[in-house]
C-alpha cells in the first residue's frame, strides 16, 4: 500500500493528550504503523552522563499511531484525509477535503 503520510507532512493530532497540536513529521515507522512528529507525544527519557552527551532528564518526541494523526490541509488548515488520482500520467496525493494536491 502507498505511504499517506511522508517525512516532512505537516500533521494534526486528532486524539490523545496533544490533541490539536501541530507538528513536522520527523520519521515515519511503516512497520509499527507509527511515525514521530516534531513538539507532540514529548517523554522524558532519563539518560546517564557519558563522554559525549550531559545526561540528566532528555526530553524527546515518541511515535505516535498514524490513525492519531490526520494532514494538514492546505486551503484551509484544517484535518483532512489522502486520496491519489493520477495528473499527467503520475500517481499524486490530494487532500480529500478541498481536492488540493499535496505533491508537486
Amino acid at each position: 500500500m502507498a505511504a499517506k503520510l511522508k517525512k516532512g507532512d505537516k500533521v494534526v493530532v486528532l486524539t490523545g493528550r496533544d490533541k490539536g497540536k501541530e507538528g513536522e513529521i520527523l520519521t515515519v515507522l511503516p512497520k509499527e504503523s507509527r511515525a514521530v512528529v516534531s513538539g507532540v507525544n514529548m517523554v522524558i527519557r532519563h539518560t546517564r552522563q557519558s563522554q559525549n552527551s550531559q545526561g540528566g532528564r532528555i526530553p524527546k518526541e515518541a511515535p505516535i499511531h498514524l490513525s492519531n494523526i490526520a494532514l494538514v490541509d492546505p486551503k484551509d488548515g484544517g484535518p483532512t484525509r489522502v486520496g491519489f488520482r493520477m495528473e499527467d500520467g503520475k500517481k499524486v496525493r490530494f487532500a480529500k477535503k478541498s481536492g488540493e494536491v499535496i505533491d508537486v
